[in-house]
């Protein structure tokens, strides 16, 4: 359970650039362990994805998250309990950096997607609101 309130808003979303080395024989992006607000500590990504299939519907109370359409392309619906905000992700030298207290969607996955996520820790099933109603609390400092 959270104890610290979280204030974050679409403003603290950030679209970096993912350094890339270009060659003449294909292009090498790369990660290091430490990314805009966290070090990462954990790597998923989705694949496979059936047409019209959503992710996400979740936010985290203390873990970042940044995504990467490795493959294809996907939309991603951020709401900060104020505002929402869709973000195209196509292309595999962006990473979309979303901070703690933020609901994330994912929908619109083309054929072939693949959405890897950089996680700021291992997996917690406490640190995850499910519930749109009960992120919302959360939203307004009532700890759920």
């Amino acid at each position: 359970m959270s104890k610290t309130p979280v204030h974050t808003s679409l403003k603290d979303i950030e679209l970096i650039s993912i350094p890339v080395v270009h060659d003449r024989r294909g292009n090498l992006a790369f990660l290091e362990q430490d990314l805009p607000g966290f070090r990462f500590k954990r790597v998923y990504y989705l694949f496979d994805i059936p047409a019209g299939a959503r992710r996400g519907g979740h936010a985290h109370k203390e873990q970042w998250e940044m995504l990467v359409a490795l493959s294809g392309s996907f939309d991603v619906i951020l709401d900060d309990g104020k505002n929402r905000r869709t973000y195209r992700l196509n292309r595999p030298d962006r990473g979309l950096v979303i901070p703690p207290g933020i609901w994330r969607e994912l929908e619109n996955f083309s054929a072939n997607a693949i959405c890897m996520v950089f996680n700021s820790a291992s997996f917690d099933e406490a640190d995850y609101i499910r519930d749109f109603h009960q992120f919302g609390k959360f939203k307004r400092n009532k700890f759920v």
